[in-house]
């Protein structure tokens, strides 16, 4: 169910005049429970019971770690967790691509059409899978790490587990099947999420939080991601081979700005549809693309998929503090793995290298140092260096995303060798004067962030002249109003539903 159909509106409005009901206070965890259960089954509610058994196992593992006396009993049920939780995972996103490799390790050349290798060559992709399962993963650590007394189920850290395995089971499957976060994040971690689960009244909504979210969301989605994926679909094999090098170059920033704009603006319209029933969730994109280093592109990109990484792997492989060889190397596995995550095609693979040699020479050349004021000189020569360091990053990410574009690894390659190859074609400005059109609501909603645009007057100008801003804010809704309601894209898809 997409967030932009007809079906989503009637379930959150419906589920959202129930959820405030007086009468119905005390079973709110249940009605999102519900809610949510029905929204992920939606399109195939056979995959429901994938969902469920996740929910059994985190439930069961979380619970045992939480009150078992020995310590040692403790770490085997948060491994069990943890093993089903990636068992699970590399059954379904990994099976087919290790049966294949199997099967052509021990020469069997036919495709088999029966039998077990037949089933985990066709195993469907559940949606959201790679979300739910990290979350999973994130409350059995997290209630390990949280020393519960094993006697009281008390955390000395600011969450419990609750004594009543019921209990913990709704707050489990709450937590993970919450259906604005379920599908393509934010990854959510217990320690912060937990602690809100409680009654919400109506009046305690953020509604600027709520309104602001929904709105710049779904315009990134509808308006600027929506139109954009009608050219970018001229990036796929075989049409790019077709195009000129200025064309092709073109519709792959085209596609660095309509991947950010469709996963920034589902992240919005997750937050502001929590916030709209009472919960917080992460920030999870921050202006990527003014960053002026990869490491601060990390900082600003996917921010629960980054943190949950560095939280749960990065650091458990020792980060940065076993040396610089070491962390080279943690660098690179983290971020490879992180490709990982996307897909089972080199392509991906290939990607999470590429952003972990980015990250490495960054390092070695001390060029992820980056703060406000580090470059000397007049104002001017500030916002020159740090607009190239900007244009740098941007296009160190747009590269890499080829590989988001064309999975086949060896249709990414040979994308690349059609560059030069199509030096001398005539750009296609029907295709190019769209992108770069609908590619300037996400540089304006950028711009206002640059760093050195705000030391030489926005923030002093906001400080000062709020009522102005404000109504400056106001006029800018209301043309991002209007754009929606003349200009929406062909529905699509969020992009980050295939992962």
């Amino acid at each position: 169910m997409l967030f932009t159909s007809r079906e989503f509106f009637v379930l959150y409005a419906v589920t959202f005049l129930l959820y405030y009901l007086p009468p119905l206070r005390r079973i709110q965890v249940g009605i999102l429970i519900v809610a949510s259960l029905s929204f992920y089954a939606w399109s195939d509610p056979a995959l429901l019971l994938l969902l469920i058994g996740s929910i059994a196992i985190n439930s069961l593992a979380s619970y045992m770690v939480a009150f078992n006396r020995e310590r040692r009993a403790r770490i085997a049920w948060a491994t069990a967790g943890i093993l089903l939780n990636l068992g699970i995972l590399v059954l379904f996103k990994y099976g087919a691509l290790v049966t294949n490799l199997f099967l052509q390790s021990f020469g069997v050349a036919a495709t088999p059409t029966e039998g077990l290798a037949y089933l985990l060559l066709h195993m469907p992709l559940p949606i959201g899978i790679s979300f739910y399962t990290f979350e999973g993963i994130s409350l059995v650590v997290d209630t390990l790490r949280q020393e519960h007394d094993a006697e009281l189920g008390k955390s000395r850290h600011g969450w419990d587990v609750d004594r009543n395995f019921l209990k913990h089971v709704a707050n489990t499957s709450f937590f993970v099947a919450f259906f604005p976060h379920l599908i393509a994040g934010p990854v959510l971690k217990a320690k912060s999420f937990f602690p809100q689960i409680k009654p919400k009244a109506l009046g305690e909504i953020n509604w600027d939080l709520t309104l602001r979210s929904l709105l710049i969301g779904y315009f990134l989605k509808v308006f600027v991601a929506d139109n954009l994926q009608d050219y970018t679909f001229w990036l796929t094999y075989p049409y790019y081979q077709t195009q000129g090098t200025i064309t092709n170059l073109v519709l792959l920033y085209g596609y660095s700005i309509q991947i950010f704009a469709d996963f920034a603006g589902y992240s919005l319209i997750a937050i502001g549809l929590a916030a709209g029933l009472g919960y917080e969730l992460m920030q999870n994109f921050n202006f990527p693309y003014i960053s002026r280093s990869l490491a601060e592109f990390w900082r600003r990109w996917h921010i629960s998929l980054s943190t949950w990484l560095r939280d749960y792997l990065y650091i458990p492989l020792g980060g940065n503090r076993k040396g610089e060889p070491r962390t080279y190397l943690n660098l690179l596995i983290v971020m490879t793995l992180g490709g990982l995550w996307h897909g089972s095609t080199w392509s991906y693979a290939i990607w999470g290298v590429f952003h972990g040699l980015g990250l490495g020479v960054e390092r070695f050349f001390k060029l992820d140092r980056v703060s406000e004021g580090a470059v000397a000189g007049s104002w001017l020569r500030r916002w020159l260096v740090d607009g190239l360091r900007v244009v740098a990053i941007f296009g160190f990410v747009t590269v890499g995303w080829v590989f988001f574009k064309l999975p086949d690894f060896g249709q990414a390659l040979d994308f690349f060798a059609t560059l030069p190859a199509n030096l001398t074609q005539a750009p296609a400005l029907l295709r190019i004067v769209p992108v770069i059109l609908y590619s300037i609501p996400v540089l304006l909603y950028h711009l206002p962030h640059y760093p050195t645009i705000l030391e030489g007057g926005l923030e002093p100008l906001a400080r000062h002249s709020r009522v102005f801003w404000r109504a400056g804010q106001y006029a800018v809704y209301g043309l991002m109003l209007t754009l929606l309601a003349l200009n929406p894209g062909s529905s699509e898809a969020f992009i980050y539903f295939q992962f």
